[in-house]
């Protein structure tokens, strides 16, 4: 509901009809309060059913029910302001949500940390979690009343061709999040049901540290959404693809130094953090870093797809790559050998983005968004894929250590061999070379900009 108001957005911002911007916001607040209101319901009626998702339930020590509903809870809040922050991003105020929102966690981080030391019970730790996004809602409203006071005060209804605009792109962003969450949910569901879930909490230490990196790589793609849909109502095809480009090549030189940093140091770092027993398979590692950097590698043509409005061409992408990915995890994990099933379930995930996402979401952002072929696209996106599979062989090479040496070791050799690797490309690469330049020259601009808008805010 978020990304296709927010592209509803996009125009009458552009054209300042500010009532047709109240319009949507009213018609979004509306909606995300029915929708928590339903994962609240539906969240209550699934309770009863938790410990047939569990397959060593009966062996924990921990109150499931209560950590559920922590959980639950902390979930539907964040529907309560969801709709000011897609205002605020509409309006290129990203730099506001991502304040709020690094705010909130840092404080949520301090609770739980505080709570773990001097409570010491899992309740405790979700509890804090709740009090961090009631945080953020109240720093959301404070933010969003100063700055958009008019249009949070303006009454106004959306025109029936609007309205089956926003309802017809509503739908098509339904079946990407049902999509979103069978592919994400899947892995721990099925490593939890089949495997157990001590299991799929070693691997989880590895996922937690793996988001870390990926939270790098969105903080230079999260604030350019909003851009990107500005640009794109604009309707200049051939400069979309240019930043397009360009995006990518950041994406794919951001992407290849967190994530091969985060190969090189993770078993290393949660050894350090949880305990050498915490530890998991290097196939597994290896495994989550390749699911990650694939993953990661989707920013750019999702952001162009759900900035540019052309979500509603793959809406039935999202159902047959959850589907798939579901059956290739049910398989994987039934016929590998036990110390290889949680590597399969995995592999289930990769195999699903680069035979499906990375075919289908590039072809229709090229296609509906910049009236061009993705071919050329394809054959860089696989090739970016394969080189960052040899930094990793090239890692492999480095003796592993463990400890505070080991992580500093490892995060240098990640290092070294990735700027080796950008830097043959961009020495090989034209095309590489020639985007590169063009951010490098656009960085100053930028920073310019942002210094403007922190001196408005303060």
């Amino acid at each position: 509901i978020g990304g296709a108001i927010a592209y509803s957005m996009y125009r009458p911002i552009v054209e300042g009809d500010e009532a047709r911007v109240a319009a949507l916001y009213r018609l979004h607040a509306i909606a995300y309060r029915l929708v928590g209101a339903a994962i609240l319901v539906g969240g209550l009626l699934a309770m009863p059913f938790l410990p047939r998702l569990i397959s060593d339930y009966d062996t924990l020590d921990e109150n499931v029910y209560a950590s559920f509903l922590l959980t639950l809870v902390s979930v539907c809040l964040t529907y309560l302001f969801a709709a000011k922050t897609t205002l605020m991003e509409a309006h290129k105020d990203n730099y506001l949500t991502t304040a709020i929102a690094t705010t909130s966690r840092l404080v949520t981080y301090v609770l739980q940390g505080a709570s773990l030391v001097f409570v010491g019970t899992f309740g405790a730790y979700l509890a804090c979690q709740v009090a961090g996004t009631g945080i953020s809602w109240a720093l959301t409203e404070a933010v969003a009343r100063r700055r958009h006071a008019r249009v949070l005060a303006t009454r106004a209804s959306l025109d029936a061709r609007t309205r089956a605009e926003v309802f017809r792109n509503t739908r098509a962003m339904f079946m990407h999040k049902v999509g979103t969450v069978l592919v994400s949910s899947v892995d721990s569901l099925v490593i939890s049901g089949f495997v157990g879930v001590a299991t799929l909490g070693r691997y989880t230490n590895f996922t937690v540290i793996a988001s870390v990196a990926s939270t790098v790589v969105a903080l230079f793609f999260t604030p350019l959404t909003s851009v990107v849909g500005h640009l794109c109502a604009e309707g200049d095809k051939d400069a979309s693809r240019r930043w397009f480009m360009r995006f990518h090549c950041l994406n794919f030189a951001l992407a290849t130094m967190c994530f091969l940093s985060y190969y090189a140091v993770a078993p290393a770092l949660v050894e350090l953090l949880f305990g050498a027993d915490q530890q998991v398979s290097g196939a597994v590692v290896a495994i989550i870093t390749l699911n990650q950097f694939t993953q990661c590698m989707r920013r750019a043509p999702l952001l162009f797809r759900d900035a540019s409005g052309t979500f509603y061409n793959d809406r039935w992408k999202p159902i047959v790559e959850g589907v798939v990915n579901l059956v290739l995890s049910l398989v994987f994990v039934t016929v590998l050998p036990e110390d290889l099933r949680v590597a399969g379930v995995i592999a289930a995930t990769i195999v699903t983005t680069l035979a499906i996402c990375d075919t289908v979401e590039p072809y229709v952002v090229f296609t509906h968004a910049f009236g061009a072929s993705p071919r050329a696209f394809y054959v860089r996106n696989y090739a970016y894929v394969l080189l960052f599979v040899a930094c990793m062989l090239v890692v492999d090479k480095v003796p592993p250590t463990g400890g505070v040496t080991g992580v500093a070791l490892g995060l240098l050799s990640a290092i070294a061999v990735s700027f080796g690797a950008l830097f043959l490309l961009f020495l090989v690469d034209g095309v590489f070379r020639s985007q590169v330049l063009t951010l490098a020259r656009a960085v100053p601009t930028y920073a310019r900009r942002l210094r403007d808008r922190l001196r408005d805010v303060s």
